[in-house]
């Protein structure tokens, strides 16, 4: 895969690449269009890539659009294999990715541009419902994600923190809109959704329908953090978000920008400065980005910065 990945990668950029691999002389052009890999179009990474597209459109004279796809797991491979330039991936889906384990039978030749922000782990059930507590799932129709998202590497690693196994529960394989669709009608009892606050098609959501928040305890976090290597936190969510009067326990996991290991350090260099540039802009209409901080985007263990990142990063200190 890797080899492929470099391939589809080269023909994408149309050569661009092959001049940075051979050291070029120079800086490598913007190429003339690019995608970057969002997300649902219910979703924050969706709303984030589209804003940045249009900045960066706008700054380096490149045609760039935002892709709508299944989340982090298809991001990075349409990453690594050339279908998109950049995409948007949690942190765990990215270890997992260049280490070449759970969803990733092999490594994939990507690196990390920046960490964004903390994503919120959504369990969303009836406000009438008996469930109370993440093991009273089993049994119940439930979406877990859809395939190839971070969305469904995070809900089954709960679930197994609580003795449930993804078998346990009926579960629809849902992406965020289908989910939210499939509540209303009531064909689902449930649905797991990791993302930003607030989540644009939550915030709907929870204005007009009879939903609340599952809690997910500490002790589960603590599991969870155990078997798959420390990525996750114990959070809230404020009192506020989605119009709740009191605070809810869940987890977060931060989430990366990523690009291919072979993309060019100078193009790199210029979509970090644009986005640092216009993280105010962008945040006008996706308020996570006002938590992009340039002294924490550094923080991508156990993924690599990109080599054009780590000279952006260190330029913007001087």
């Amino acid at each position: 895969m890797r080899a492929r990945a470099r391939r589809s990668l080269l023909i994408a950029l149309g050569g661009v690449l092959a001049l940075a691999a051979l050291g070029g002389c120079g800086p490598a052009p913007a190429p003339d269009r690019f995608s970057i890999a969002g997300g649902g179009v219910t979703g924050v990474y969706y709303s984030f890539g589209g804003q940045l597209a249009e900045v960066l459109s706008s700054r380096l004279g490149s045609e760039v659009s935002v892709d709508e796809t299944n989340g982090s797991v298809d991001n990075l491979l349409r990453v690594a294999e050339g279908r998109a330039l950049f995409g948007f991936a949690q942190s765990d889906a990215a270890a997992d990715a260049v280490a070449g384990v759970g969803a990733f039978p092999e490594p994939l030749d990507v690196q990390a541009v920046a960490r964004l922000y903390d994503e919120y782990v959504h369990v969303v059930v009836r406000s009438d419902s008996d469930i109370r507590r993440i093991a009273d799932l089993a049994g119940r129709g439930v979406s877990l994600g859809a395939p190839s998202s971070g969305v469904n590497i995070v809900a089954t690693r709960v679930l197994d923190a609580e003795g449930v196994a993804p078998s346990d529960v009926e579960d629809e394989a849902l992406g965020l809109a289908e989910s939210i669709d499939a509540f209303r009608a009531g064909e689902i009892e449930g649905f797991f959704w990791v993302g930003g606050l607030p989540t644009p098609g939550l915030a709907e959501l929870f204005t007009d329908a009879p939903a609340r928040l599952l809690p997910i305890e500490p002790a589960t976090v603590d599991r969870v953090n155990a078997r798959h290597g420390g990525a996750y936190r114990l959070a809230e969510f404020p009192i506020g978000a989605y119009g709740r009067t009191q605070a809810t326990e869940t987890m977060t996991v931060p989430n990366y920008l990523m690009v291919a290991e072979r993309a060019p350090d100078e193009l790199v260099r210029d979509v970090l400065a644009v986005l640092f540039e216009s993280r105010s802009t962008i945040a006008e209409e996706v308020p996570a980005a006002a938590l992009l901080d340039r002294r924490q985007a550094i923080f991508t263990d156990p993924v690599d910065l990109h080599p054009g990142a780590v000279a952006y990063y260190s330029q913007s200190r001087r």
